[in-house]
C-alpha cells in the first residue's frame, strides 16, 4: 500500500498554480519532448515520412501536428497569440522536412507554450476559454495538451522502436530493492 504524504488542509491558489506548471514542466519538456527528439535521431529522413498506409500519419505528420495543437491551444488560446491553424495541412504533408528542422520547430513551440503555462495565474487557470469549438477552463487546456502530447509520443515512440527494432530505454524505474526498503519502512 502506497503511502500516505501529509499536505496542507487546504492548498492555496498560489500552491496549485506551482502544481500545475511543475506537472507541465515534468510531463511535456522535460518528459516527452526529450523522448520525441530521441526517437527522431533513430530515424532517416525517409523513416520520418514514411507512412504504414493511407490512412496512418508519419511521425513527421505528427510534429507537424503537435505543434499545431500547442500553438492553437497553449499560445494562441491561453496565451493570446494571433494564429490561424491549418490543420488539414499537418495531415498532408509528405516532406521531406528535415529532421533537424522538424526536432527546431517542435523545440520552439514548447520553449513557447512553456512560458504561457509557468506564467499562468490563478484566475487565468480557472477562467473559460473558446479553443477550437470547445468551452474550457485554462487548466482543461493544459492538461489536453500535455495529453494529447503524451498520446502521440508514444506513437512517434512506437514508430522507432520498431523501425530499430530494440527497447530505446525510455522506461526507469526504481530499483526493486528500493521499493522493497519503502514499502518496509
Amino acid at each position: 500500500m502506497p503511502s500516505k504524504k501529509t499536505a496542507p488542509a487546504k492548498p492555496s491558489a498560489p500552491q496549485l498554480v506551482a502544481l500545475v506548471a511543475e506537472q507541465w514542466k515534468r510531463e511535456v519538456p522535460d518528459g516527452y519532448l526529450p523522448k520525441i527528439c530521441d526517437s527522431l535521431d533513430l530515424l532517416s529522413d525517409e523513416e520520418i515520412w514514411w507512412r504504414p498506409n493511407d490512412s496512418s500519419n508519419s511521425v513527421g505528420n505528427l510534429i507537424l501536428h503537435l505543434c499545431g495543437n500547442i500553438r492553437q491551444w497553449i499560445i494562441s488560446g491561453l496565451g493570446g497569440a494571433d494564429f490561424v491553424r491549418k490543420r488539414d495541412l499537418e495531415f498532408s504533408e509528405k516532406g521531406p522536412i528535415a529532421r533537424e528542422k522538424l526536432i527546431a520547430r517542435l523545440r520552439d513551440t514548447v520553449r513557447e507554450a512553456s512560458a504561457i503555462v509557468t506564467r499562468l495565474s490563478d484566475a487565468e487557470l480557472v477562467s473559460r476559454y473558446d479553443i477550437q469549438g470547445y468551452d474550457v477552463t485554462g487548466y482543461e487546456a493544459g492538461i489536453h495538451v500535455a495529453s494529447h502530447f503524451a498520446y502521440h509520443a508514444g506513437q512517434i515512440i512506437y514508430v522507432a522502436k520498431m523501425k530499430r527494432a530494440k527497447d530505446l530505454g525510455f522506461t526507469k524505474l526504481p530499483p526493486l530493492a528500493a521499493k522493497t526498503k519503502k514499502a518496509r519502512a
